[in-house]
């Protein structure tokens, strides 16, 4: 394999012209864009790209069908929504693959088209439901894994329904298991007059619940895709802890759904 269809060497070809010089410039390392027959490689280096063999060894592969990743690379799709709903394949640097996702300006306005870091929780919710487990699993191994917790818990506290917020006080941590350097992650949800707050690691004082599970599992939770009491009768979530409270804590979001 050792060329590309047209139309992703085209927009790989204009990248020096349209991309922003800022973001071009930030991204060093070698990519394989990957389509079914063809392949073409390139070297990134402090703005300048050159040609590298498809056949030697690079940072990132990234595989899809001619059309996905044209789209991806020109800024007209979200690069990290297409990985999620498995239309695209990264097998590498994750963070090399999504910041080639991130290169064209919005004409006329500042900033880029698209940021493969910014998830809409709908769209995110109906891409978790039109994949497999296996293949949510791969994806909160990755990289992207820290995108896509960093994304629900910054979220979380938009999506508390205050009303039914209102009278509910409660502490839940979360420690979620499954990160690709074996890495325990730690979350606190504080829930108290009608609002919530997330920090990071463990909360200094006590809290009512601990929930134990698979990040690919959270992420099923977060999207409304597994239901949180048959995730605790099937053993895809551990409760430590006040489970009443744990429970409670689902029941006062307005968990973004698929359309």
């Amino acid at each position: 394999m050792t060329t590309a269809t047209p139309a992703l060497a085209d927009v790989l070809a204009d990248l020096p012209r349209r991309a922003l010089p800022s973001r071009l410039a930030a991204v060093a390392g070698t990519v394989r864009y990957e389509t079914p027959g063809d392949a073409l490689a390139l070297r990134f280096d402090a703005g300048r790209i050159a040609a590298h063999p498809a056949g030697a060894d690079v940072d990132v592969v990234v595989r899809g069908r001619p059309e996905v990743l044209a789209a991806v690379v020109a800024g007209e799709r979200n690069a990290g929504l297409e990985y999620l709903r498995g239309t695209l394949d990264i097998e590498g640097d994750t963070d090399l693959a999504l910041a080639m996702g991130g290169l064209f300006e919005v004409p006329g306005r500042p900033g880029v088209a698209v940021d493969p870091r910014r998830l809409e929780p709908v769209e995110v919710a109906t891409a978790v439901g039109e994949v497999d487990g296996r293949h949510l699993e791969k994806v909160m191994r990755s990289g992207f894994r820290a995108v896509v917790l960093g994304e629900i818990f910054d979220r979380l506290p938009d999506f508390v329904n205050p009303t039914r917020a209102a009278k509910v006080d409660l502490t839940v941590g979360f420690r979620l298991t499954g990160h690709p350097d074996g890495e325990l992650e730690r979350r606190v949800v504080v829930v108290r007059h009608g609002a919530a707050t997330v920090t990071d690691g463990d909360h200094d004082g006590p809290r009512d619940a601990t929930v134990t599970c698979e990040g690919h599992d959270f992420l099923r939770l977060a999207t409304g895709h597994l239901s949180p009491v048959f995730g605790v009768l099937r053993g895809r979530l551990k409760v430590k802890g006040d489970q009443a409270k744990a429970l409670q804590l689902t029941s006062v979001l307005d968990i973004p759904r698929a359309d």
